[in-house]
Formats: structure tokens, C-alpha cells, sequence
């Protein structure tokens, strides 16, 4: 089973993720975010990997520390989960609407992490949960699980709806990407990193 589970422990955050790449959709999620919360379930659900994260975070200064540090754990799990990633996919693509709000992401399991960002007019607030973080998620994710992560919000009116659309399609797409599909690696360097 190509699984992780990473524990991460500062004077900021603490906290644990477990992942199961080839789970059958379990999860259970506690950032201590209420909107983040929303959108790890989103992520959980739609994936369909087994998933379980908790943190305990200094969220009296604001989110910031629990949402980068929830994206670097993710990303240090997929990669770790994928191991020598002999046999995945790699590359997948998911457009994904919400209501009127509609996001693409393209992922490449490449081994070199970069993200791109397009979501203008994200900004402000939903809730306490400050629309800016959505960004630093994903940049850790893509960051520490070695992934080339291209994010477009195409459109949409509603902040929710727009972040929401986002994280259905970045689960879709990954979800699609890890797939075992050969029993080779796809890359014509022999290596993926």
C-alpha cells in the first residue's frame, strides 16, 4: 500500500497526517479552521484516498502557521506515499465548477516543485479564514511533495465557491495523477526529481 504518515512538531503547529493513496475514502479532519476544515474534507472526499489530519496550531495570531505547515505535511506525505513512483500516471487535469465559480488544476508528479497561481479577485476573508492562505497551501504542497501544480481560477463571483472549485479540482487531479497505470516510470530520464 503506498502510504505516509508524517507527525510535525513546533512552537507553531502540531501536527499529524496520515495518508493511503489507495484507501477506499476514509478520512477525518481537525485543523482547528473551521473553512479549512471545509476544504481538507473537500479534499479527502474527492480524492478518495484514505486521509487523516489533526493540528493543533497558535491560531489566536491567525491561520497562517496551521495552513502552510498542514500544506508542507501534505506535500512530505504524497511524496513519501509515491515513493520510487514507479507505474503512476503523472500528469493529470481537472476543471471542476462550482455554482458559478469554475477552477482548473494540471498536475505533473514530476519531482520538481513549482507552483503557478492564477486566482485573481481571490482576496479578503470567508469567515475568520484570510482568502491569501489558499496560495501558501498549495505553494507548500507543491514545495515539499515535489509536484509542478498550475492553479486556474478561470472565474466566479463567490469566494467560497471559487476556493471550493479550486480544491475539488486540485483533489481530482492528483487523485488522477498517482494512479498506477504501468509498471514503468514515466520518464524517458529513468529518474523522477
Amino acid at each position: 500500500m503506498r502510504q505516509a504518515e508524517i507527525v510535525r512538531d513546533t512552537k507553531e503547529t502540531k501536527i499529524k497526517l496520515a495518508i493511503n493513496l489507495d484507501g477506499d475514502g476514509k478520512y477525518e479532519v481537525d485543523t482547528g479552521i473551521g473553512f479549512f476544515d471545509h476544504m481538507m474534507t473537500l479534499f479527502a472526499c474527492h480524492s478518495g484516498f484514505d486521509f487523516f489530519v489533526a493540528c493543533e496550531g497558535d491560531t489566536r495570531v491567525d491561520g497562517h502557521h496551521s495552513v502552510e505547515d498542514i500544506g508542507i505535511v501534505l506535500g512530505k506525505a504524497i511524496s513519501n506515499a509515491l515513493g520510487d513512483k514507479v507505474g503512476i500516471k503523472r500528469y493529470a487535469s481537472a476543471t471542476i465548477p462550482m455554482d458559478e465559480s469554475l477552477a482548473t488544476v494540471d498536475i505533473d508528479v514530476s519531482g520538481r516543485p513549482f507552483l503557478v497561481f492564477n486566482a485573481d479577485g481571490l482576496s479578503g476573508k470567508v469567515g475568520d479564514f484570510d482568502v491569501e492562505l489558499v496560495e501558501e497551501f498549495f505553494r507548500a504542497v507543491a514545495n515539499y511533495g515535489g509536484i509542478t501544480l498550475h492553479v486556474n481560477l478561470r472565474y466566479g463571483s463567490n469566494s467560497h465557491h471559487k476556493i471550493e472549485a479550486i480544491f475539488k479540482a486540485f483533489a481530482r487531479a492528483l487523485s488522477d495523477a498517482v494512479k498506477i497505470v504501468s509498471d514503468k516510470l514515466p520518464s524517458s530520464k529513468g529518474v523522477l526529481e
